[in-house]
C-alpha cells in the first residue's frame, strides 16, 4: 500500500479502538501529539515480514514513526529469528536510541538485553506480542488478545460443529510465540467437552507456503477422515486451501475452516465460501505505541497493558466488511 493509504488505515484504526471505550484498552491517541523541536530516535525490532498482517503492522508503525510526527525509525526485521532480535536490540542500545519497540518473536531469552537496555536508561515498548521477562524490564505493551482470539474461534467450532464427532487438525504459529502460545490455549479451553478431536497440530510458522506444506502433509496422513481445520492466522489458511484442492476436497464444505487475523485476503476467503468463520486481530497499533513513546520519555504514566478491541466475522459478515476493509 501506499504510504498516504496507510496513514488514513492507520488513523481509522485508532478512532476505532475510541470508539471502544473499554477499560484497559489501547487509547485512541493520535501520534503526532505537542510539537518539540527534538527528534525522537527510536529503534523498532520487527519480527520480519511473514504474513499479510505483519505487513499491515510494520507499514502502521512506520507512518506513525514518521518524520513528520518528530520521529527517527531505526527499522530491523529479524526474519522470524530470535537471535537476529536480540542483536538488532543491542545494536539500538549501541547507537543511543531514545526508546526501544520490540514485537518480539518468541516470548522467552529476553532477560540479559532488556538488562542492558535499562542500564543504559533506554525505556523498552512491547508491541504486539508479550514476554515471560520481568514487567519492570519494559514500560508498556500494546496489542491484542491472543487468547481471547482463541476463545472466539474455539467457541465457534464447539457451537457449530462440537455436537457431533469432529476431527480437527491445528495449524500453529512460530513455536514459542505469545499468540500460538496464547491462541491455543484460549481455544482448546473453548472446545472442552465438545466432541471435537485433535488429529494433529503442526506449525506452520504463520506463512502459507509452510502451511501449505503441513496442511499436505495431515492430508496424506489422514485424509477424509479430517471435517476441521483451525489456522492460527490466515496464512496459513490461505496456503492450506492450495493442498486441499489439490486433494480434490472443497474448503469450507469437505473441510471447515476456522482462522485468526481477518485480513482482507482472509475475508475474501470467507466470504467466497472457502473459510467459515474468522476471528480478527487489528495490526493498526502504531500510533498508540507512537503516543506511549512520548509519553514514556515526558515522564508520564502510562498503561502497563494495553489491547485492542476485535471483531470476528461468518462469511456473510466478512462479505459486508470487505468493501471497507483497511488491511
Amino acid at each position: 500500500m501506499k504510504k498516504g493509504i496507510i496513514a488514513g488505515i492507520a488513523l481509522l484504526g485508532v478512532m476505532a479502538l475510541a470508539a471502544a471505550g473499554c477499560s484497559g484498552s489501547a487509547g485512541a491517541t493520535s501520534s503526532g501529539g505537542a510539537k518539540s523541536d527534538k527528534v525522537i530516535t527510536v529503534g523498532f525490532a520487527q519480527t520480519g515480514s511473514e504474513s499479510g498482517w505483519r505487513s499491515a503492522n510494520t507499514e502502521s508503525m512506520k507512518d506513525a514513526f514518521s518524520a513528520k510526527n518528530g520521529f527517527k525509525l531505526v527499522f530491523n526485521a529479524a526474519d522470524n529469528k530470535p537471535e537476529n532480535q536480540i542483536a538488532a536490540v543491542r545494536s539500538f542500545i549501541n547507537q543511543g536510541v531514545d526508546a526501544i519497540v520490540i514485537a518480539p518473536v518468541v516470548t522467552t531469552g529476553w532477560d540479559d538485553v532488556l538488562k542492558e537496555a535499562k542500564d543504559a536508561n533506554i525505556p523498552v515498548i512491547l508491541e504486539d506480542r508479550t514476554i515471560d521477562g520481568s514487567a519492570d524490564l519494559y514500560k508498556a505493551w500494546i496489542g491484542d488478545d491472543f487468547k481471547k482470539e482463541g476463545e472466539t474461534a474455539g467457541a465457534w467450532a464447539a457451537k457449530s460443529l462440537g455436537a457431533q464427532a469432529t476431527n480437527m487438525v491445528v495449524l500453529e504459529g512460530t513455536t514459542g510465540s505469545a499468540p500460538a502460545i496464547d491462541r491455543a490455549t484460549g481455544f482448546s479451553s473453548a472446545i472442552k467437552g465438545s466432541q471435537i478431536k485433535t488429529l494433529d497440530s503442526q506449525t506452520g510458522n504463520f506463512t502459507r507456503a509452510d502451511g501449505k506444506t503441513v496442511m499436505e502433509g495431515f492430508l496424506q496422513k489422514y485424509g477424509k477422515t479430517i471435517n476441521l481445520l483451525f489456522a492460527q492466522n490466515d496464512d496459513m489458511g490461505l496456503g492450506a486451501l492450495d493442498a486441499i484442492k489439490a486433494a480434490g476436497l472443497t474448503p469450507g464444505k469437505d473441510i471447515q475452516i476456522v482462522t485468526i487475523d481477518a485480513t482482507h485476503d482472509g475475508l475474501q476467503a470467507a466470504a467466497d465460501g472457502q473459510f467459515n468463520f474468522v476471528v480478527e486481530c487489528n495490526p493498526l497499533l502504531g500510533p498508540t505505541v507512537a503516543q506511549t513513546v512520548k509519553d514514556v520519555l515526558a515522564g508520564k504514566d502510562v498503561p502497563k497493558s494495553q489491547t485492542a478491541t476485535d471483531q470476528s466475522f461468518t462469511p456473510e459478515q466478512a462479505k459486508t466488511a470487505l468493501p471497507d476493509r483497511k488491511y
